[in-house]
């Protein structure tokens, strides 16, 4: 089936192509970054966690999402979602890739990822992350692949795929929730250390993927024979807005819980990201960008007539994916190490290196999302032209019995 992405457009091409330059420019800069280390990147002693690790964090939630088109369509039978469903586990596949590529980017030599492996130890939660990562990872090839393979022969999925759809499930959830702990296992780290932070990043998770699944729909059906349905589409639109409110709630509780108490170590990250905290104020002006984006959003979302205008939805789609990248691909982790140890706060401004690493990823990301979506993109658009030549044959058919008689 991968010969179908071997076949495509000008523009597809170009788009190929254009992914190719950035993964090269990306390499370029990790090889730099592996030559002299990661002192040609922002991150410090005082912050040892920068946007790699944090982009991770992001990534996850998004591949996360796919289990938001698997639960309705494989547990409650909503078949409207039987046509996107692969699309969500194919997202989920690329989304999964670059989280795992950015923890290996940050641990400077890529070789030490092997420590995790001959030494595993059960009770950090970094061996439990890779485990959950690399199954998760894995469970989602399988069925994709599986799914749109029988597809293609006219065939249902075979029910080893149907029984991996439903371990994909709890994996979904875990993979989150692990790298969660990652962060709340931090004693040392108050902005972290809440038991609610698993719950706030399922909830980011729901929203940001599925809105962007969304998109891709829409740019599909602009430019690909593949056409999602407006009620599969508005279905899952609903599921952003309730997954958003919930986000939004969870973090003011976060607020209010930090405030009401008044303790300085809670206080301190809040202040630093929506005030600034003794003169440093780098990420407030994102971070109330993401207040704006995150409620605009909501209420697009929320009114039934700018839900299904599709202009409005694309907006309402990117406000809420923007406001989740600011919250946790920048905020969540960079203000978790905001005071340090000795009560100053020590900004964090990346490097170009660090940038371009950042795009090569990006970038892998996009070229595997690209060669899946349209390899099941020419699957699906095969099917469709087989009745289409069946029934010309017939006709052929039907003339030469008229001709002879």
């Amino acid at each position: 089936m991968l010969e179908k992405a071997l076949h495509g457009s000008k523009l597809y091409w170009g788009w190929v192509a254009f992914l190719l330059v950035v993964i090269g420019v990306g390499i370029l800069a990790y090889a730099n970054q592996i030559q002299n280390g990661l002192v040609v990147t922002g991150m410090s002693r005082d912050v040892s966690w920068g946007l790699y690790i944090a982009q991770f964090a992001f990534f996850v939630g998004v591949a996360a999402s796919g289990v938001m088109v698997a639960i309705p369509y494989y547990l409650h039978n909503y078949k409207e979602f039987g046509k996107i469903v692969i699309f969500g586990e194919f997202l989920a596949v690329a989304a999964v890739l670059m989280a795992m590529l950015f923890v290996l980017v940050d641990l400077g030599q890529p070789t030490r990822i092997m420590n995790v492996i001959l030494y595993a130890t059960p009770h950090a939660m970094i061996f439990w992350d890779m485990v959950v990562l690399s199954s998760y990872l894995v469970v989602n090839i399988l069925i994709g692949w599986a799914a749109l393979g029988a597809e293609r022969k006219g065939f249902p999925p075979p029910k080893w795929a149907h029984v991996l759809s439903y371990v994909a499930i709890p994996l979904a959830v875990s993979i989150h929730t692990v790298t969660a702990f990652l962060f709340c296992g931090l004693p040392g780290r108050a902005y972290w250390m809440t038991a609610i932070l698993a719950a706030r990043f399922l909830s980011s998770a729901f929203a940001a993927g599925p809105a962007l699944l969304i998109l891709l729909c829409f740019i599909m059906r602009k430019f690909t024979t593949f056409k999602a349905s407006d009620k599969a589409i508005d279905s899952l639109a609903k599921i952003v807005c309730y997954a958003m409110i919930l986000n939004v709630f969870f973090f003011l509780l976060e607020i209010f819980t930090s405030f009401y108490s008044g303790i300085p170590s809670h206080t301190a990250p809040l202040e630093y990201l929506f005030f600034g905290l003794d003169g440093a104020g780098n990420l407030v002006p994102f971070m109330w960008t993401a207040v704006v984006l995150a409620f605009a959003g909501i209420i697009l979302l929320l009114v039934p007539k700018m839900r299904t205008n599709h202009r409005a939805l694309i907006a309402a789609l990117i406000a809420v994916f923007v406001a989740c990248w600011i919250d946790k691909g920048l905020g969540l982790v960079l203000a978790g190490f905001v005071p340090n140890s000795f009560e100053q706060v020590i900004q964090y401004v990346p490097t170009l290196n660090e940038i371009l690493v950042i795009a090569g990823v990006y970038g892998i990301g996009m070229l595997v999302l690209t060669v899946l979506y349209k390899v099941a993109v020419g699957v699906r658009a095969s099917l469709e032209q087989k009745p289409r030549r069946d029934d010309g044959a017939h006709a052929r058919a039907g003339e030469e019995e008229c001709a002879l008689s």
